[in-house]
């Protein structure tokens, strides 16, 4: 076994330990602002990540760091309260652990989370993106020596967020009355915001979103065989970038999140009740 491989497996069985009986079906992933939606957990067992063997320590804003084990939606989930990211200088191995240790404990769906610069000019700030594709900017999390307890050396991405669960999303986001857009998520490394010119090359390269985030946990999710559900939250919207006085602030991107928690939340709940 590769040494990377036995550090996921390490946190594994720690956590295999302390959850005892319970078997989650789905693993969360909140983003910056998003945390609170953890606090509709019920029965919550609540862990930090420094007390998790290999785990790294979120030290973004807005990141809690806790993984919380309980229920949403009537089905028991794995909920990561904060991420770890490349800008933080993590290695990929690390910023996707939480990942692998999901499909170590049995996840079978990843639900993944996060604030986003809009690109789309038909975007408003607090709109609701379900991802349907990505283009993706940072190193590829599976470079290196495969693991093939995992999967295959050359997994297919050409559905990496599933149709069936969007399509789900959209008609529960519309019972709860709000649109759920959607749309193609740009990832790069950060940490600092993209410049006008970079908005401007994102949108003519296909997208409608931005951030720093989720993609790699989404290509390794799908290499574990996980089905996997994508939404950005809209932070800024693009005709706002054009602005002389437009500047990018980290605690408003944090409001702008917060404000939407409470869709998100409708949207997740929703979602996980209809899981099998």
């Amino acid at each position: 076994m590769l040494e990377r491989e036995k550090r996921i497996y390490e946190a594994a069985e720690y956590l295999k330990k302390r959850i005892g009986r319970l078997k989650p079906i789905a693993g969360i992933i909140l983003g910056s602002g998003l945390g609170s939606l953890a606090d509709k957990i019920e029965k919550p067992l609540v862990i930090h990540y420094s007390e998790i063997p290999n785990f790294p320590v979120s030290t973004a804003v807005g990141h809690k760091g806790n993984l919380i084990f309980g229920k949403l939606g009537g089905k028991t989930v794995m909920c990561m309260q904060g991420r770890f990211h490349y800008y933080e200088g993590y290695t990929m191995d690390q910023v996707t652990i939480g990942v692998r240790v999901m499909k170590l404990l049995g996840v079978k769906y990843l639900l993944a989370s996060c604030a986003c610069g809009g690109l789309n000019p038909s975007f408003k700030v607090g709109d609701i993106m379900a991802i349907k594709d990505h283009i993706n900017l940072l190193p590829n999390p599976l470079i290196g020596p495969n693991m093939d307890s995992f999967g295959t050396r050359f997994p297919d991405m050409s559905h990496p967020y599933d149709e069936e669960l969007i399509d789900k999303g959209r008609k529960i986001a519309a019972a709860n009355g709000f649109d759920l857009q959607s749309g193609v998520y740009v990832a790069g490394s950060g940490p600092s915001y993209e410049t006008k010119a970079e908005y401007r090359y994102m949108r003519l390269i296909g997208g409608d979103a931005v951030a720093m985030s989720t993609v790699p946990e989404v290509i390794v999710a799908r290499h574990c065989g996980m089905k996997v559900f994508g939404v950005s939250i809209i932070t800024n919207a693009s005709g706002d970038t054009e602005k002389a006085d437009f500047v990018n602030d980290e605690q408003e991107v944090i409001k702008a999140a917060d404000a939407a928690v409470v869709k998100m939340t409708a949207l997740f709940t929703g979602l996980i009740k209809t899981l099998k």
